[in-house]
């Protein structure tokens, strides 16, 4: 039997919408009534994975760069990301030793043959990273995480003694893992609590480009069983979460039968750490649900992701929602893999791999630099990248691209330890994902890829709301708590 409308109630809700046709966070309260309106239907009941936090990366790159800007403008930035007016990230990253985004290429340990550490420093974090994560912490009401990754440790701790590739020497696996140990404690000093590491960035390389060193899924997760782990537990960190792996989502099925083969080698991993640049489309939904199946206990977090590739462009919001945007693999892949790697709009390609992501037991979601220059750097390597906020020191000025709100969309919303909850839709044309917070108020995050508006019917139990999403646009509906 058909309810009547006379016992529906109607749902309380806020809706919050960022567009191409210019909305930024901007509250809708109209909507236009359609006859093709189709239903969300929400389930509370049904939950799935907890989520960890939603942000982006600490670089030295982000950091130099606020250094530069007007004490007006380094403020505003910081708290866009971490004020309660702001996206309110809750969980980010840094790296430990230099990457591709430093000034140039340092180690903690420059000396070499330094087994012990006793020349362990972190100087070269004291002008630019150390400052903007302080600053971060005291724009930030809630708190939030932060885990580092090395990408490489000190050339004359490799095979190859250089800062591209090569793997770590076995004479010094107790060393560096003692190095996670100093690093910890070197900020500890500093005021700055980490709250975990990932092993490795991208174990299988990058081309032989920038900062890198190699890894096997088992010779990582035999450095983490029988140095990293103990060195952590033997320090009484043994509370600091460590993610294995941390490269595309492409291998993941053979890196989590290694690391979580048995109970002794899944004992020191926490969970796995994901990229996203095997392709600008698919957010490989088989191998994260995979991953969560063989350790549905441990976190599955994406680490990082950026426009790659890319110059960024200047106060132009109308190109972040268009298809033209390329990333490394369009000009580089092999030609058999060249069809993951089309043109596409960043929004799209944010919107699109967060919603699938979390609808795919994805616990945690990354984004790479907070802040660049209109170059896409600084990049010692030039490789040059998009950021959610882009700046021109030379002329003070900050442009807030549609990513910062698309990111917001998720990470003001959605705060650590909600609950992913069941969100059933019957319109193949919209992305849906949904999540209640602990205090029991949920949020609901659409994106229409198309560009014309749809309707849709959200519905709670009894409670139903008609809204309508613009085309091109990234909606969160927040619904109080009762």
């Amino acid at each position: 039997m058909v309810a009547s409308c006379q016992n529906e109630t109607p749902l309380e809700a806020t809706v919050l919408e960022t567009s191409a046709s210019g909305n930024k966070l901007t509250q809708v309260t109209e909507f236009q009534p359609s006859e093709n309106s189709s239903e969300v239907i929400l389930d509370p009941s049904v939950t799935f994975q907890t989520i960890s936090g939603f942000g982006g990366a600490f670089t030295e790159a982000s950091a130099s760069l606020l250094n530069r800007m007007s004490k007006a403008n380094r403020e505003e930035i910081i708290q866009a990301y971490f004020g309660k007016d702001g996206a309110r990230y809750s969980l980010t990253r840094t790296h430990m030793n230099s990457c591709d985004f430093s000034l140039g290429q340092y180690s903690y340990a420059p000396v070499a043959g330094d087994k012990e550490l006793a020349h362990f420093t972190i100087e070269e974090d004291m002008d630019d990273l150390i400052p903007m994560i302080k600053d971060a912490m005291a724009a930030s009401e809630d708190g939030f995480r932060i885990f580092a990754s090395p990408w490489t440790a000190a050339p004359w701790m490799k095979d190859n003694n250089e800062w591209v590739g090569g793997k770590l020497l076995p004479e010094y696996y107790d060393t560096w893992a003692n190095f996670f140990v100093k690093y910890a404690d070197a900020y500890k000093a500093e005021g700055i609590d980490i709250w975990g590491f990932t092993v490795e960035n991208e174990p299988l390389g990058n081309g032989n480009n920038w900062e890198s060193m190699h890894f096997t899924p088992e010779e990582m997760t035999d450095f983490v069983v029988d140095h990293l782990g103990p060195a952590l537990e033997n320090s009484g960190k043994g509370d600091l979460v460590v993610l294995g792996y941390d490269q595309n989502r492409q291998e993941l099925k053979e890196w989590v039968d290694v690391m979580y083969k048995d109970e002794e080698s899944s004992k020191y991993f926490d969970g796995t750490a994901i990229h996203w640049y095997e392709s600008t489309y698919d957010y490989f939904p088989e191998e994260l649900q995979y991953a969560h199946a063989k350790a549905p206990e441990k976190y599955l977090i994406q680490t990082e992701a950026c426009v790659d590739s890319e110059v960024p462009h200047w106060k132009d919001d109308a190109w972040y929602w268009k298809k033209e945007a390329t990333d490394w693999g369009f000009d580089w892949r092999e030609p058999e893999k060249k069809y993951l790697h089309p043109k596409y709009a960043p929004v799209n390609r944010y919107a699109r791999d967060i919603i699938g992501c979390l609808n795919n037991w994805v616990d945690g979601w990354v984004d790479w630099n907070m802040v660049l220059d209109t170059q896409g750097g600084p990049n010692w390597f030039e490789n040059w990248c998009v950021a959610p906020v882009i700046v021109d020191p030379e002329k003070d000025e900050v442009y807030y691209t549609p990513i910062y709100y698309t990111m917001a969309h998720f990470s003001k919303y959605i705060r650590p330890g909600a609950k992913v909850i069941k969100a059933d839709k019957t319109d193949d044309g919209l992305m849906v994902t949904a999540a209640q917070n602990p205090d029991n108020s949920i949020a609901v995050v659409l994106f229409n890829e198309g560009k014309d508006a749809r309707s849709f019917t959200l519905k709670l139990g009894e409670k139903q709301k008609d809204i309508t999403i613009s085309g091109q646009a990234v909606q969160t509906v927040l619904i109080p708590a009762e």
